[in-house]
């Protein structure tokens, strides 16, 4: 509490759930398999899936331009971003399970943006739950937005980290 006054968090994975993509996408983190993995055949798989992965990530909205343009999709190949990738992967749920006793814990302003539509976080069993657990939350879902709010709706995201930092500056002000 003495380091973060206030949260906005978007399109989270709070809860745990039984994941596809822990499977899936966990072995290239795994030791000494996981290594050759990365150097040899996950990077033509990946380079197969990444463009279905990343409309999935923005479904049911369409791949803006500017990511198709600006995104480097092939570090995202890079043996080091796999293992990132397979780690997350396999440690998202252990994560949360670790986290989710201290949700109560939270006093500060809370702010849980998402995309309606998500596909990829369940918005009801994500982060509907994590508003309905915080009463002091704000909870604002984009309709016709997927996982990807950040790109798909920056000002949206941006106005709610500045209505954040305006509710502390109320809050110091009373």
């Amino acid at each position: 509490p003495s380091l973060v006054q206030s949260l906005v968090l978007a399109s989270g994975y709070y809860y745990p759930t039984l994941r596809a993509d822990t499977f899936l996408f966990s072995p290239p983190a795994v030791p000494v398999i996981g290594d050759a993995m990365r150097y040899t055949i996950s990077p033509l798989v990946a380079r197969a899936i990444l463009p279905g992965l990343i409309k999935q990530m923005f479904a049911p909205a369409k791949v803006p331009e500017r990511f198709k343009r600006q995104f480097p999709k092939e570090l995202m190949l890079r043996p080091s971003q796999l293992r990132a990738a397979a780690e997350d992967a396999a440690l998202m749920t252990p994560a949360v399970m670790e986290l989710q006793p201290h949700y109560s814990e939270l006093r500060m302003p809370v702010t849980i943006i998402t995309g309606a539509d998500d596909q990829i976080a369940d918005v009801g069993r994500q982060s509907q739950r994590l508003h309905r657990e915080l009463p002091q939350s704000e909870f604002i879902a984009l309709p016709g937005l997927g996982h990807m709010v950040h790109h798909l709706a920056p000002d949206a995201v941006a106005s709610a980290v500045e209505r954040a930092a305006q509710k502390l500056g109320e809050e110091a002000r009373a």
